[in-house]
């Protein structure tokens, strides 16, 4: 057995080293870049990340293939599924204002390799995305212009027919991402002002066609004679709700902005809520508009809005939709290009990606490097790629994303804050925390005992003493008190939030499996009806199952900083629903996440876990700690230990603590 153990070991080593934690500074303000945001301008970043080219477009297609005037419907079900992911963020951005959103937020709850992959996805996310919308914004201008840009590109420069690359060099597309790349260069505060620009110009053309829309509104529409208000009924709606979801994607841009927020912890909440009300207002509203003004049946699914208007024989109100849709596509752009070089900048300041990219211009306070170097990249991805190819590569990343940010809100939430034994000053995600370190199970099982009972300060004695007064009261990530009867003996032995984090691997497990019997069960694998049955219960049972051990344990209370209500019932929902979009996402979506994915443990293999300043730290030695041992007789000796690197705790010689030798004086005169 020993020999196993040895044999044993590297591997656990190294799988620790896989998942080990990022500390965080007792400071959480403190950064190289400059805190200047306001509340106001994280809300219009969030609205500029949210209303883009989608009000424009997938109102009418979602509304004409596959929803009908139900559309409505759908965009409220997908708001509502966009708003749980949205509270993970926002507790997140509020409780550890640094940049990075879902790298930081893993990183700090699930592991390291976890955060790097999902950082990873993340940046391939935004490239895509702002190629897309860069290739959007292009074809929306040409169709202006009756493809003049397309017809003196294909005849004066080249074309070519290749798979997947564009039939010409989308010159234009490139260079609005070149340009807006060195706008943004400038310092956050002109990113600010440029995105106030075309958000403020945005929200005035949306509100131009809600009015004017619903002056021209004929309820007729709606009408069984058109199809009625619902016609692909249920299911379209949940397809539609599916496809509206996306719409939402860019709340995020607040998170990875909240190291250069003022105040996050109020802001970024607010800033999330403000922004996600007022998207998910614009986009049913003008589904409500687009459906009444024409019969669903005949929208044009590339200009719904322009051409409805069109039709209505206003062709002037056409141009005020065309400026509204550039300005909103202009937004999307910024908010992309915004957000991608502040991930690669925070994975590149932990280590784990090339630290050229960790530097801060020392004026404008933005990483300059990352901003030029991906805002290239993305401008050659807009050049060459069509625009079919580069949006079917979409979200797999966003969703598995959102799905570590929500089960690490419930890992956080089950854990009991850390402290350091140097100065008890907390190192935990929640910098506004207050220092009260609980003491542990041995702790408070030896105190009956004769043995000599140790504690990291005289607070642990005081808590001890207060806990003592008051047992319903547990320590985080420990059984509730109404539990611990039935319960203690099966799961007391565990460690803090153990029961917890195992608890949320399950869920996961079961909601992958669950959604993918529902999704292939009956079609691709050919279940029979009764195991098909058998299958839902089972992956559903364990759902529910695991859900409820966790909530029997007891959580954080921490009133400074917003926190996700429900939990963890809220997060679970919000794996669940991103799980079962992933399952609807196509074969060439999952070779392309496999294809990145191993490109990725190439790059962290090979440079990331050699230089993460994590794994620096760890081969530093530890400072001396003081312990203090409170002997029978009642005296009190101070104990000093050195953590070395592999974990071993060497203890000196015990000191009489000079506060402590009134106590043992008394006890050798009792003597």
């Amino acid at each position: 057995m020993a020999s196993c153990s040895r044999g044993c070991a590297p591997a656990v080593r190294f799988c620790q080293r896989l998942n080990r934690l990022k500390t965080l500074d007792g400071d959480m303000m403190a950064t190289s870049l400059k805190r200047c945001l306001s509340t106001l301008d994280l809300t219009m970043m969030g609205v500029g990340g949210m209303v883009g080219s989608g009000l424009y477009v997938l109102t009418g297609t979602v509304a004409k293939d596959t929803a009908g005037p139900a559309v409505i419907i759908s965009f409220i079900f997908a708001g509502i599924a966009s708003l749980l992911a949205a509270f993970c963020y926002a507790e997140f951005g509020a409780r550890i204002p640094k940049t990075g959103s879902a790298y930081m937020f893993t990183y700090v709850s699930v592991g390291e390799v976890w955060a790097f992959l999902i950082g990873w996805n993340v940046i391939l996310e935004n490239m895509i995305g702002g190629a897309a919308v860069a290739r959007a914004w292009s074809g929306y201008l040409d169709s202006i212009f009756n493809h003049a840009i397309q017809n003196f590109t294909e005849t004066h420069i080249m074309q070519w027919n290749v798979p997947f690359l564009a039939h010409y060099p989308d010159l234009l597309a490139a260079g609005v991402l070149v340009v807006a790349s060195v706008f943004i260069s400038f310092g956050v505060q002109v990113s600010s002002y440029l995105n106030h620009i075309f958000s403020t110009i945005s929200m005035v053309v949306i509100a131009f066609i809600l009015v004017f829309g619903f002056v021209l509104a004929d309820p007729a529409n709606w009408s069984q004679e058109h199809g009625g208000f619902a016609p692909y009924g249920m299911s379209g709606i949940l397809a539609g709700s599916a496809t509206c979801f996306y719409a939402f994607v860019g709340f995020d841009v607040i998170a990875s902005s909240s190291e250069e927020a003022k105040n996050p912890q109020k802001a970024v909440p607010i800033a999330t809520a403000v922004s996600l009300g007022l998207a998910a207002t614009a986009y049913i509203l003008v589904s409500c508009v687009l459906t009444l003004m024409v019969p669903w049946r005949t929208l044009d699914p590339n200009s719904a809005l322009a051409d409805a208007f069109f039709r209505r024989g206003y062709s002037w109100a056409g141009i005020i939709v065309a400026v509204g849709s550039i300005c909103a596509m202009n937004t999307v752009l910024l908010c992309n290009l915004f957000s991608l070089p502040r991930i690669v900048y925070a994975m590149a300041e932990d280590g784990l990606f090339f630290s050229v990219f960790a530097r801060v211009n020392p004026v404008t306070k933005v990483p300059v490097n990352a901003i030029l170097v991906f805002g290239i990249l993305m401008a050659c991805m807009a050049l060459i790629f069509d625009l079919e190819a580069l949006v079917q590569f979409l979200s797999i990343g966003t969703l598995l994303a959102y799905t570590f940010v929500a089960a690490s809100v419930i890992v956080l939430r089950f854990q009991p804050e850390k402290t350091s034994s140097k100065d008890t000053a907390t190192t935990s995600p929640n910098g506004n925390a207050e220092v009260s370190p609980a003491p542990s199970e041995s702790q408070t099982t030896a105190e009956d005992s004769e043995e000599p009972k140790q504690y990291e300060s005289f607070s642990d004695k005081l808590q001890l003493v207060e806990r003592q007064k008051t047992r319903e009261r547990r320590g985080v990530g420990l059984l509730r008190a109404y539990w611990e009867p039935c319960l203690d003996r099966l799961l007391g032995d565990c460690e803090p939030g153990e029961v917890v984090a195992f608890c949320v691997t399950i869920l996961i497990v079961s909601s992958v499996s669950l959604c993918a019997v529902l999704e292939f069960g009956n079609e691709q694998l050919q279940f029979p009806v009764w195991c098909f049955t058998m299958l839902v219960v089972i992956f559903s049972l364990a759902y529910v199952i695991s859900l409820a051990l966790i909530w029997i344990h007891e959580p954080q209370r921490n009133a400074k900083t917003f926190q996700v209500p429900l939990v963890p019932l809220t997060p679970a929902a919000s794996i669940l629903f991103n799980v079962f979009l992933m399952m609807k996402l196509s074969l060439l979506t999952w070779i392309r996440f496999t294809v990145w994915i191993a490109i990725g443990l190439l790059v962290y293999f090979g440079y990331g876990i050699w230089h993460s300043k994590e794994g620096l730290r760890e081969l530093q030695p530890k400072d001396m700690a003081a312990r203090y041992v409170v002997l029978p007789s009642g005296s009190l000796v101070e104990t000093v230990q050195s953590v070395q690197p592999d974990g071993q705790v060497v203890t000196s010689a015990p000191q009489i603590s000079p506060s402590a030798a009134p106590t043992a004086a008394e006890a050798s005169g009792k003597r």
